[in-house]
């Protein structure tokens, strides 16, 4: 049986993050794509951590392009990244064990790597390289962050009444259909 992400992303988050002590978001869209997981702690040092359990995957990574949308510029993803132009202070790939050459990932990434053992079921994670920091703002100096504690509380009630809707009949409208946030 092949490990699947929710599963890899639950081990990640359960051994490596203090919930206690760090803000731990999972598939949160910011700035001009989506984050697997964000990591946030207490000084609002922001960490996007990007999964990639294929290497073709991991090569398309560095070919998404963005569109400002003032501009109307251009940009690759990891240009945006390494010139600091970029709301995190740090980027890593999360990876399966050996899968790319540490050469072919930037300076600027961390890289970690997991092994999964299928016959116990534990998934184990080692620092390979820790990334550098991409520049030195808080992530709370970038982001409002009770527009994203509304975003947060919205999402929820969202993903709530979808796996309620799910298992028994609703009489309302669809919470996709709630007055979207302004």
């Amino acid at each position: 049986m092949k490990l699947k992400i929710e599963e890899l992303v639950h081990a990640f988050i359960h051994s490596q993050c203090s919930f206690e002590k760090q803000v731990v978001l999972t598939n949160h869209f910011q700035a001009d794509w989506e984050a697997d997981i964000l990591i946030i702690d207490a000084e609002g040092f922001s960490h996007e951590i990007e999964i990639k359990l294929s290497k073709s995957d991991f090569k398309n990574d560095f070919k998404k392009s963005y569109t400002n949308a003032n501009t109307g510029e251009k940009f690759l993803k990891h240009d945006k990244i390494c010139c600091g132009d970029y709301i995190c202070n740090a980027f890593s790939f999360l990876l399966p064990m050996g899968m790319v050459d540490h050469s072919l990932i930037p300076e600027h990434c961390g890289i970690i790597e997991f092994y999964h053992n299928v016959d116990t079921w534990a998934t184990e994670f080692y620092v390979i390289r820790q990334p550098r920091r991409v520049h030195e703002d808080s992530y709370w100096k970038l982001v409002d962050k009770d527009y994203l504690i509304r975003r947060m509380a919205l999402s929820l009630l969202q993903k709530k009444l979808e796996i309620k809707g799910k298992h028994e009949e609703l009489i309302f409208r669809s919470p996709f259909e709630i007055k979207k946030m302004k």
